[in-house]
């Protein structure tokens, strides 16, 4: 395996550590952002041969100088890895505007951000691989998480145009959709909404007390994801979207076929609009 350079956003936590963990490994360069220095020294201790660079992805202005100092520094970069993010919980009807701004200014406008301080250099070199980090959440949806969803569902669709326009030019561009994972996004590393209209207590509490009662102890294994990842970025016509976890694969499938049954449902007036 040629020996790459990755640029890895959020690589302090979860999948982004974990990859960052077994790319180096492998022998690979590994470039992670972290947002403050308390997070660079921590990183720097746990994992010693990586390279770091304080890098908040909502600066957006900012990430074109952090990108082109990073391949000053270290060489080009093969693999960006677009990471950087979190989830946001709470009803559609308590969660602030606000909430729902800043959920879309790191999960979607961060990594487009990180995508665009790199097209050109990728461009050019006619050749790098980026791989956004989505969910089965942009695939499918569950009461709480709208803010989270929207934002995945936006990054997913917005991934697939980005590997129409830049495979012809020898960039390869790949969605991983993980489903529940051992990491942070259900405990401290989530937003959560207060309670304030008790009409959504029967169908929102439950689900709630679920997935707080559930972190830590989910099925998928990041040390796994992270294997995957590799693996898939060694291939020459990666998947559009790659589902990573058994739950995924189930409640995606699920919702296939649901959607398959919809439009055959619905298939008459579909059709009966055309002139």
């Amino acid at each position: 395996m040629a020996k790459k350079t990755f640029f890895i956003t959020g690589a302090n936590s979860g999948f982004g550590l974990a990859i960052a963990s077994a790319a180096i490994q492998m022998g690979h360069t590994v470039i992670g952002t972290v947002r403050t220095e308390t997070s660079r020294a921590a990183l720097a201790g746990s994992l010693p041969a990586i390279r770091t660079v304080i890098c908040d992805v909502t600066e957006f202005d900012r990430v074109p100088d952090v990108v082109a100092q990073a391949e000053e520094e270290h060489g080009p970069v093969d693999v960006l890895i677009n990471n950087a993010g979190y989830g946001h919980e709470g009803v559609l009807e308590e969660s602030p505007l606000e909430e729902m701004r800043r959920q879309f200014d790191v999960n979607v406008f961060g990594a487009v951000a990180a995508a665009k301080a790199f097209l050109p250099r990728f461009r050019e070199r006619r050749r790098g691989f980026i791989v956004n980090v989505t969910s089965m959440g942009g695939m499918i949806t569950m009461p709480g998480i709208a803010y989270y969803c929207g934002s995945k569902f936006a990054l997913q669709g917005i991934s697939e145009v980005m590997r129409s326009e830049m495979a012809p030019l020898g960039v390869r561009v790949a969605a991983v959709c993980p489903g529940s994972f051992r990491t942070d996004w259900a405990g401290r590393s989530m937003v959560r909404t207060g309670r304030s209209i008790s009409d959504y207590d029967a169908l929102f509490d439950p689900i709630r007390e679920a997935r707080q009662a559930k972190s830590g102890k989910q099925i998928g294994d990041p040390d796994k994801l992270a294997t995957a990842v590799l693996a898939l970025v060694e291939t020459e016509a990666p998947p559009p979207q790659l589902l990573l976890g058994s739950d995924a694969l189930k409640l995606v499938s699920e919702r296939i076929q649901r959607l398959q049954q919809e439009i055959d449902a619905w298939k008459a007036v579909t059709i009966s609009t055309d002139s």
